[in-house]
């Protein structure tokens, strides 16, 4: 297992970078956002949240990882036929277990 990320993320501090996912999450980032993608890509993998391809490029599914090599990852009963409203609903999903906290963003904040 690798060691956890020297990493934090502060929910104050380092929300104009959730914003600037939430607006283009698919991409090239900023520093400051690859810092938070980092973080939750080092997460343990035990529950971790995923996307499976259901239909290529047209529908996925909310999965959860199991963290046990050979051993089947759990898929939830959440769909989405759009890629971008995935993967903000993952960074919301994986937002609220690094920081304890929803992710609510300022209404001035376009998406």
């Amino acid at each position: 297992m690798p060691p956890p990320s020297i990493y934090r993320i502060n929910p104050i501090r380092d929300l104009a970078f959730a914003i600037e996912f939430m607006k283009e999450p698919v991409g090239h980032h900023s520093p400051g956002l690859q810092r938070i993608l980092h973080v939750f890509r080092g997460e343990p993998l035990t529950d971790k949240y995923v996307l499976v391809t259901v239909t290529p490029h047209k529908k996925w599914q909310l999965a959860r990882l199991s963290g046990e090599r050979g051993k089947p990852l759990r898929r939830l009963d959440t769909f989405y036929s759009c890629l971008k409203e995935a993967e903000r609903d993952v960074f919301r999903r994986r937002w609220k277990e690094a920081t304890g906290q929803e992710l609510v963003l300022p209404q001035q904040a376009e998406i």
